[in-house]
């Protein structure tokens, strides 16, 4: 009989192969990729971090908007288990995070202050490219196995697969300049996060929660939407009028 956690595992590769929809959104895409690594994998949270094909590193997808994971994912612009993936291509982990101040000073100090114990991370490649990379965090002391950094490789191939096939089917743009503008979109969605969050008293996670969920709705691209809020085409009280507020725990 097939479990309920298969079902949802099978339904996560199909979506996350999905990308030939003509309304494809990188940075709703990556999300779902972070959301789905961090429910399957059971682990606390999961991030994205991008490559701008210029040499530089971004975070750009989180399971949760909440500040402190967002600034801990920027850590791993210059060192963590994300970069290491990154340089290696190859699947890198923590056992013990409060026992990585020679390995990754900065991150490891960060991520034991978050209440992160263990943390791995799995490139996202495909053959000799390399364009990102997710990392897993937990709170627990148990580190993830090799059965589930094998998964979350999967979803990371997958999902890198499904990026570079759409880039391809659109070979008037250039993989820079779609991952230059997925960089660019991420910065008006934080603006736009914090438009919404002024305006109904929300936090960070609420604000984006609220701006998906919007932009699904009505059929729009969350980063066109994030625009007209930072633009004041759209009024926020356009979106926290429509509906009641998401919820303030980013697994429910």
């Amino acid at each position: 009989m097939t479990t309920r956690r298969e079902q949802r595992l099978a339904q996560t590769f199909v979506a996350l192969s999905d990308t030939l929809v003509d309304d494809f959104d990188v940075l709703d895409f990556l999300t779902l990729l972070a959301e789905r690594a961090t429910a399957l994998l059971e682990v606390t949270a999961a991030g994205v971090i991008l490559s701008d094909q210029r040499g530089g590193w971004h975070p750009t997808a989180a399971s949760s908007e909440d500040a402190h994971l967002l600034q801990l994912l920027a850590t791993q612009t210059h060192e963590g288990p994300c970069q290491d993936s990154i340089t290696t291509a190859a699947p890198v982990t923590s056992y013990d995070l409060s026992a990585e101040h020679a390995r990754w000073p900065t991150f490891s100090g960060a991520a034991v202050a978050a209440g992160f114990r263990t943390a791995a991370a799995v490139p996202m490649r495909l053959r000799r490219q390399t364009i990102g990379a997710l990392t897993l965090l937990d709170t627990t002391p148990t580190a993830v196995d090799t059965d589930s950094i094998q998964l979350g490789q999967a979803l990371a191939d997958q999902a890198t697969v499904g990026i570079l096939h759409h880039r391809a089917l659109r070979r008037e743009e250039t993989l820079t300049e779609q991952l230059q503008a997925t960089l660019h979109h991420r910065v008006v969605i934080e603006q736009a996060k914090g438009v919404l969050a002024e305006a109904g008293d929300l936090t960070m996670h609420q604000a984006f929660q609220l701006l998906r969920e919007h932009s699904r709705v009505h059929g729009h691209h969350l980063t066109d939407l994030a625009h007209s809020l930072t633009t004041r085409t759209t009024r926020p009280s356009e979106l926290l009028d429509s509906q009641p507020h998401p919820s303030t725990d980013p697994h429910e």
